[in-house]
């Protein structure tokens, strides 16, 4: 029987906080393996070493690899979708305030887990269609949806010249899940190997700056 086919015996399953404890513990291993590796796979014997947790209990929290992998989906996601959420609450932030802070989150979001995208995407390609439906449904929708009222409040208010959300959604994920998923090209091209927070910093200016100069109204 294999690792993953093993079933965690009572004196390995952990009680209240420290059980909890535990499944946190094998999501951050697995977000670490995959950010230091820019990878979305991991092995399950890499995984128990780097934890110190015995790999059964991947199939005692999550069922198998395929639901770890999910459940990490929706630990790092929340963040962009709490974001977009009380962006969308706020009545007494303009339109291009929101939309700036969003386009930052996003940066910050994807430095701190450059694999995101890719795990999405792996995610909903290898799914059932009902967990497909159920990933799209509560992260790729949403996004959507927000993008949708965030251009059509600046729109009305002649801030944005109208561009289509479905669009704008690609550019936006594009240019922040590109830049942290291309280390390779800054080894090679430009000799940089580490993604610095001050690398970030720049770069959530630059991408802030250069998205919204294509939203804004041109003025007369």
């Amino acid at each position: 029987m294999n690792e993953i086919e093993q079933t965690a015996t009572p004196e390995s399953r952990e009680d209240g906080g420290e059980q909890q404890g535990a499944r946190e513990l094998l999501l951050e291993t697995a977000s670490q393996i995959m950010r230091e590796g820019d990878q979305v796979d991991i092995s399950l014997s890499e995984l128990s070493l780097r934890s110190g947790l015995n790999s059964a209990l991947v199939k005692y929290y999550f069922g198998n690899k395929a639901g770890m992998l999910k459940a990490l989906l929706d630990r790092d996601m929340v963040t962009i979708i709490r974001s977009v959420d009380a962006l969308l609450a706020k009545d007494d932030m303009p339109p291009e305030a929101k939309l700036r802070r969003h386009i930052g989150k996003c940066i910050d979001t994807y430095y701190a887990y450059p694999y995101l995208n890719r795990l999405l995407m792996r995610l909903v390609r290898d799914s059932d269609e009902g967990e497909a439906r159920r990933i799209a449904d509560k992260y790729l929708t949403p996004l959507g949806v927000a993008y949708e009222r965030l251009i059509q409040a600046g729109v009305k208010e002649g801030i944005f010249r109208p561009v289509d959300p479905q669009l704008f959604y690609f550019t936006v994920t594009g240019a922040a899940d590109r830049f942290f998923s291309a280390r390779l090209v800054l080894r090679h091209c430009y000799g940089q190997d580490t993604l610095t927070e001050e690398l970030r910093d720049r770069y959530r200016e630059h991408t802030v700056d250069f998205i919204m100069a294509g939203i804004l109204a041109h003025k007369e």
